[in-house]
């Protein structure tokens, strides 16, 4: 259970919170959601582990991107080597049934290399939404949208 996070100070902090008055462990799906954040805020696999089911499913998996916890740790890795000093915030979460709805802000500098361009400090700064199924204290599955048109234009594409 995700409770035995002894770093929950370092989570992402939940700008606007909406909670469905029926719904039930409330408490348990924000810290899950929080932890997945601060995977993306921070690049600790760590946190990805704690949130993630054992037997979680990407519900729109990118092409080449493996289903399960290897491909969010993949997409991490890769992203940090174009954006390392990527940093997420939860803008609002909203949360009915076992569904958890976060509306995230990604901001950083692009200084790796992405295909055949190297970054020059560029300004990164874009929004994803993230659908999550909470089951047993993890993430289930996840649908997400990110908002690659902004990215791909401030990465010089």
């Amino acid at each position: 259970m995700l409770s035995a996070i002894v770093f929950s100070d370092t989570l992402p902090k939940v700008k606007i919170l909406k909670i469905n008055s029926n719904t039930k462990n409330s408490k348990v799906m924000i810290l899950v959601a929080r932890t997945y954040a601060a995977f993306w805020n921070t690049g600790k696999e760590v946190y990805a582990k704690k949130a993630l089911a054992k037997d979680f499913e990407d519900l729109n998996l990118p092409k080449g991107r493996k289903q399960g916890l290897q491909g969010p740790l993949d997409a991490s890795r890769w992203f940090r080597s174009v954006v390392p000093d990527l940093k997420v915030e939860i803008k609002e979460m909203i949360i009915g049934g076992d569904t958890v709805v976060s509306r995230l802000k990604f901001t950083g500098h692009f200084t790796g290399k992405f295909h055949n361009k190297q970054g020059k400090g560029q300004i990164i700064n874009f929004d994803a939404v993230d659908i999550y199924s909470i089951k047993n204290g993890k993430i289930k599955t996840n649908w997400h949208l990110e908002d690659n048109h902004t990215l791909l234009e401030q990465l010089g594409n």
